[in-house]
């Protein structure tokens, strides 16, 4: 049995032009940020795999396989390039 959950989600760089917002409060029945990621990314547009991704929940980094708690805060981080 799926339980949903509520989660905000925060995107950041170029993820949060792809997504179109910077911040989204949504519910989910996602168990980790890898299978939220994956809804996100139908619905958002969004192009970058989720292996290339870090992810932070409450502020703290994670796995991509961490489950998820109602009310987490899930930051996805895209890579960065320098020059």
């Amino acid at each position: 049995m799926s339980t949903s959950r509520p989660v905000q989600v925060r995107f950041f760089a170029v993820l949060r032009e792809q997504a179109g917002v910077s911040a989204l409060d949504c519910t989910t029945a996602a168990r980790t940020p890898a299978e939220l990621y994956v809804e996100l990314q139908a619905g958002r547009g969004l192009v970058f795999p989720a292996t290339l991704l870090r992810v932070a929940i409450n502020d703290r980094y994670a796995a991509m396989d961490t489950p998820l708690q109602a009310g987490d805060r899930v930051v996805f981080i895209p890579p960065v390039a320098g020059g």
